[in-house]
């Protein structure tokens, strides 16, 4: 089982992640030595497939692929700090690579505190990136988070600069929306 758990970790990397313009050689390094099984253990069959994986009710894994893509949008440096909202695989990359990473995964994830971070990354989606996660980003610091109102979501990375914060749009993912985030819609006349 330990064999076969390691040759789809590999496989993983070979043919969903690096296949998918993931470059980043610390990403893939990383992925292939954190045991993705150990955050879905009810699920170790689905582990490694491409798709995500609830780890708990209303929570998932983004897909390997999206995770990867991601986190090398977010360019990891030496000497940042990380902070990772219902994101318990991205952070355990984050920390493989070497940065410190906090995390945030329980009822209210918009209770951050005062503290800013350099990285911050979340693994489902939500229909717009909530104000508070935007304002915990230092100078230079970066968000990446998967925004969806309706059938496909788009991958965002939001970069706070002297002027303010600015966003870009990365590339298409399908995450569930976590609860909570849902959009919420007006109604009109």
């Amino acid at each position: 089982m330990m064999a076969d758990l390691a040759a789809a970790r590999l496989n993983m990397v070979e043919s969903q992640v690096r296949t998918a313009d993931v470059t980043d050689v610390r990403i893939h390094d990383a992925m292939r030595e954190i045991a993705r099984e150990r955050f879905v253990p009810d699920r170790v069959y689905m582990a490694y497939a491409d798709m995500e994986v609830a780890y708990e009710p209303g929570r998932w894994l983004l897909k390997p692929r999206d995770v990867g893509k991601l986190l090398q949008a977010l360019r990891p440096m030496p000497g940042e700090r990380a902070l990772a909202i219902a994101a318990p695989y991205a952070a355990a990359v984050i920390e493989a690579i070497g940065l410190p990473v906090t995390r945030l995964d329980g009822e209210d994830l918009t209770a951050l505190g005062d503290e800013t971070y350099d990285l911050i990354v979340c693994e489902g989606a939500v229909a717009r990136a909530p104000q508070a996660w935007r304002d915990a980003l230092a100078l230079g610091g970066r968000l990446g988070v998967v925004e969806r109102d309706g059938p496909v979501g788009r991958a965002c990375l939001y970069v706070r600069a002297e002027d303010g914060v600015g966003r870009r749009e990365l590339f298409d993912a399908t995450p569930p929306v976590m609860p909570g985030f849902e959009a919420q819609h007006g109604f009109a006349l």
